[in-house]
């Protein structure tokens, strides 16, 4: 039997996985609009079975556990490195994230999904734009952070940008 509160919750859940897929969406990310949505969606789902399972007092935080274990999972896919260091680092917390706030809305605790939700979308396109500023400064400066490591020498960094062109 589904109850007004768990249809609330997984509205909620779908409108606010959806609000950082947007984001993702519009700055050309592969995890976007329809992958935070499913993900916010599944696990605000699977946190209602686990409130509706109660079988004894830890299985719900078995469920929860497993949801944090299959969404690390799908984090790891968005990682690429390759020899100019590790990609996908925003998309996998990203990911991550949107797991907690699907367990949040699932859960009951609508606010704190609501105000996550806000706080990852001010940090995912805010910050941003100040992310080019400081990548500009990190290469002008050359410190360890920049975009090419110190170790690739003129040759290296050439070849390697006609690989990635092709």
């Amino acid at each position: 039997m589904i109850w007004q509160q768990d249809v609330f919750s997984i509205i909620l859940a779908t409108f606010l996985g959806a609000a950082i897929g947007l984001e993702r969406e519009l700055s050309g990310k592969s995890a976007g609009l329809r992958t935070n949505l499913l993900i916010c969606l599944g696990a605000a789902i699977f946190t209602i079975i686990s409130k509706r399972m109660i079988v004894t007092e830890g299985s719900t935080t078995r469920i929860a556990a497993q949801i944090v274990t299959g969404v690390g999972f799908l984090g790891a896919g968005a990682l690429i490195q390759d020899r100019r260091g590790v990609h996908g680092l925003t998309t996998a917390a990203t990911i991550w994230l949107v797991a907690s706030i699907g367990m949040s809305c699932g859960a009951g605790f609508h606010d704190l999904a609501v105000v996550s939700t806000l706080i990852a979308i001010v940090v995912l396109a805010g910050l941003s734009k100040l992310a080019k500023p400081l990548e500009r400064y990190a290469k002008k400066h050359k410190t360890r952070h920049s975009h090419y490591d110190e170790d690739f020498t003129d040759r290296e960094r050439r070849q390697d940008e006609e690989n990635n062109s092709l």
